[in-house]
């Protein structure tokens, strides 16, 4: 999906997964979140597990879609329970789901461990998009491109860079490192520490086909300026 005009702001939203994640988020945030996100034309509004009911019913029929996080933030969540909460919030109304992969496992060479626990979301998932965390802060570039090559092969829609909860965030360098790994047809989503419109074009002109920030509605401000 190029993004060829940097002052269009409608240019810049469509990439932008409105997220809104702080655990001392109130009801009255989601609102404002999913009108900003129609307003906009946001891709999606991303929300915590404990949102993602209100969410899908507040922004049903507006064409910007419902995404909630699982095994968020840490990846450290059972197997089994990470399964259950990604089956929960599909039927809640989840359009797409964000999953942080098993850290640990990658790190430490378990590598079927991590690809199961991808193929099973995905399996739950079917036709809706699965989007797979890395958090590449805590990971080497062999273990960022072993991270992606297993959840490409494990049926996942996107790989995600960052979590916006560990050391750092999205760098130009790693969604570089990620879309030649992936390839052309699977989408590489930068989120974490992303405070600029020229922030998100330089991750986009890296590569990204998709941005995970708080500040969306700054973002496409700015861009318009």
């Amino acid at each position: 999906m190029p993004y060829n005009d940097q002052s269009d702001t409608a240019g810049l939203a469509r990439f932008i997964d409105h997220t809104l994640l702080k655990p001392e988020a109130s009801v009255r945030d989601l609102c404002r979140y999913c009108d900003e996100a129609i307003e906009y034309g946001f891709k999606t509004v991303c929300v915590n597990p404990w949102f993602i009911a209100d969410t899908a019913r507040r922004l049903e029929g507006s064409g910007v879609r419902a995404c909630s996080v699982v095994g968020f933030p840490l990846g450290a969540t059972l197997p089994t329970a990470k399964l259950a909460e990604a089956r929960a919030v599909l039927d809640a109304g989840a359009d797409e789901i964000d999953m942080v992969l098993a850290i640990s496992a990658l790190k430490d060479d378990q590598l079927d461990i991590v690809e199961r626990d991808i193929r099973a979301i995905k399996t739950a998932c079917g036709a809706k998009t699965l989007k797979v965390i890395l958090e590449t802060c805590l990971l080497t570039d062999r273990q960022k491109v072993t991270g992606c090559r297993i959840a490409v092969s494990a049926g996942s829609d996107f790989v995600k860079t960052s979590t916006g909860f560990s050391r750092t965030g999205a760098t130009v360098a790693d969604v570089a490192l990620m879309r030649e790994v992936v390839g052309p047809e699977v989408g590489v989503k930068a989120s974490g520490g992303i405070r600029s419109a020229a922030d998100a074009r330089a991750l986009i002109d890296a590569g990204a086909t998709r941005i995970g920030a708080s500040s969306s509605v700054a973002l496409v401000s700015e861009n318009h300026s």
